[in-house]
């Protein structure tokens, strides 16, 4: 018998799909599989227009049956089958698609979508095969053939005896070498594995003998085992069902089926979308951080289906950075695939894709925060830093969308806040949102800047994580109230009495913060007297955009760039210590010096910042001390 060869263009093809088309062997069933799925879809529609033909889904299935002995993989399927010149035109010229050409043929656009489109997914086989034999029998045709391939050099097509229509693949696997295993296709528990991957939700039943074992007799204890033919899929999947159908423990079982996470969500969103592109998606929002959820070791993304059969376990370009924390999937029949089914194009489709379901898991959380306070908090606790994260990436282009899911814990209520409950509650007088930085919320209470703003009855919003301030400073204003930091040098507050006060002593003692500036050279923008202060005798105040905090925050990175805040060492005008350095200011000047420098560095202290000599500053206060 010749062997014909396979056209120029199509041997290259071949020999590019065998090594590096495909990231992963395993979708060779995949492959497959969804072409047997599409040979009885094209039996159904011929239904459809043939009075004389009949659809019993009884009689559809599609079977793997695995012999070692033999080395060989059968995919059998009770399909249309093809004819010789089926074989000779889909199986000759590589990336020439049989379901394409009848789904064009026949204008198919209906539930039972077809899921071949390139004709490329058979040629996976070689992958694994050293010989690839298909022999088929087309409906209405009394004859079958068998065709048959080891690979680019050609193949053969001849006559042979099959007494069902449908279609047998046959592989014959490869032997095993150094880092490959091609016996685990031979397996048994590797078999339903890679169909519960992929092909799960092919919509008929696709069937193995399953080894299982049973009591010898009645009495005994001793197991023998035995094989049953089993349907290894699902077949429906839970996201083409009727949500009215559907408990909210289906939807907690199937997040667990699919490994999304050890955690119990805490909300799941079904979307069934049939408007500019089709799509159905079910999304989770999880209860705990993965522990590497904040590294660069993790990978968001959804899992993306296309007919129901797996494209990508994880295809990020679903999910804004921002949402990166949500699981699930998405199924869609409208996505532009190119020559495998794991390479999507990046095209409008999944661009719109991405921007509806942004758009519905902001809308899902927005509710979540009105009417079920207690599970946003618990998601705030393990997300709140990504959603901040987003508005401070992309220089600020997510704001908007994210603004109003912020929380910040506050002075007065004494617990989470969201921006809108802040603003509501602000006293006419008000012109900014007050927020204070530190390590914690303990800590911040302690701050001495705090009391101006405090004892005018203004709240406060604790920003405890590093990124709070950079996101604030992005967003810039909420509602048209600008953002301002406790420790600014102008709190925008009317103090007309405490101005006056200020500055008349400020220019009684004009040499003192002079001096002490200059003491300070260096390490301080300016020395003045504090309007902030009520009980505190000093604090630090920042000039400029770079705030105190984030003078920490910057110098704790790895690229250290030493960036400072421009400080404000403030002395508050009526505490006890302010008389001494008075005093010592008119009659020792070394006293004077010791006073400033320890102020200086208590301020450090009181901001969480080093003091660059710990053992000066020891022995300067042992020296106050004799």
């Amino acid at each position: 018998m010749a062997k014909k060869e396979f056209q120029a263009e199509s041997k290259r093809l071949l020999e590019m799909m065998i090594n590096s088309i495909y990231s992963q062997k395993e979708v060779f069933l995949r492959e497959l599989i969804s072409n047997a799925s599409d040979a009885i879809d094209k039996i159904y529609y011929k239904t459809l227009t043939d009075d004389s033909l009949t659809f019993d889904r009884e009689n559809y299935y599609i079977r793997l049956e695995a012999d070692k002995d033999n080395r060989t993989l059968k995919v059998m399927d009770t399909g249309i089958g093809m004819t010789k010149e089926d074989l000779e035109k889909n199986l000759g010229t590589i990336a020439k698609s049989g379901s394409h050409a009848f789904k064009k043929a026949n204008e198919i656009d209906d539930e039972h979508d077809i899921i071949g489109q390139f004709g490329v997914g058979f040629y996976a086989a070689f992958m694994v095969s050293d010989v690839v034999t298909v022999i088929s029998r087309a409906l209405g045709s009394d004859e079958a053939y068998k065709w048959e391939s080891a690979g680019a050099d050609g193949y053969t097509i001849e006559p042979c005896e099959k007494a069902d229509v449908g279609t047998e693949i046959i592989l014959k696997l490869k032997e095993n070498e150094d880092e490959e295993d091609y016996d685990q296709f031979l397996e048994e528990y590797r078999l339903k594995e890679i169909v519960k991957k992929y092909s799960d939700f092919i919509r008929y039943p696709i069937k193995m003998d399953v080894t299982k074992s049973k009591p010898k007799d009645d009495d005994s204890e001793e197991y023998v085992d035995y094989t049953e033919e089993e349907t290894i899929n699902s077949m429906v999947p839970i996201w083409r069902k009727n949500p009215n159908e559907l408990t909210d423990e289906d939807y907690e079982n199937f997040y667990q089926e699919k490994r999304y996470g050890f955690d119990k969500p805490l909300k799941h969103v079904h979307i069934k979308a049939d408007g500019t592109i089709r799509y159905d998606a079910i999304l989770y929002i999880p209860e705990t951080t993965p522990f590497d959820y904040y590294t660069a070791e993790y990978e968001k993304g959804l899992e993306l289906y296309a007919n129901s059969v797996l494209i990508m376990e994880k295809n990020g370009d679903l999910l804004p950075d921002y949402f990166s924390f949500v699981k699930g999937m998405v199924d869609s029949k409208d996505l532009s695939l190119n020559i495998s089914r794991e390479m999507l194009q990046h095209d409008r489709q999944l661009k719109l894709i991405e921007k509806n379901i942004a758009r519905r898991i902001k809308r899902e959380l927005l509710k979540m925060l009105r009417n079920d306070r207690e599970n946003y908090e618990k998601f705030y606790d393990a997300f709140g830093r990504q959603l901040k994260y987003g508005v401070y990436s992309d220089f600020g282009a997510n704001k908007e969308t994210l603004q109003d899911l912020l929380l910040f814990y506050s002075s007065t209520e004494k617990k989470l806040v969201s921006l809108e409950e802040y603003v509501e509650r602000m006293p006419e007088d008000q012109k900014y949102i007050f927020y204070a930085t530190g390590e914690s919320n303990d800590r911040i209470e302690k701050l001495p800047q705090t009391e101006l703003v405090a004892d005018k009855g203004y709240e406060i919003l604790y920003f405890t994580d590093e990124v709070d301030e950079f996101a604030i400073k992005m967003l810039m204003q909420y509602k048209e109230k600008e953002f301002r930091s406790v420790s600014s040098g102008d709190l925008g507050i009317d103090m007309e009495e405490e101005d006056k006060k200020a500055k008349e002593e400020a220019d009684a003692n004009k040499d003192l913060f002079a001096e002490m500036k200059k003491l300070l050279d260096g390490k301080v923008k300016d020395v003045r007297v504090s309007k902030r202060l009520k009980s505190h005798p000093v604090c630090l105040a920042a000039d400029g955009d770079i705030s105190l905090e984030m003078e920490k925050v910057l110098n704790a990175m790895p690229n250290n760039q030493q960036i400072e805040a421009e400080k404000v060492l403030e002395i508050n005008p009526d505490h006890n210590v302010y008389q001494s350095l008075k005093t010592a200011f008119e009659s020792d000047k070394e006293k004077f010096g010791l006073y400033t420098n320890l102020l200086y560095n208590q301020a450090l202290l009181i901001e969480g910042m080093p003091v660059k000599d710990p053992v000066e500053f020891s022995n300067n206060i042992c020296k106050v001390m004799m």
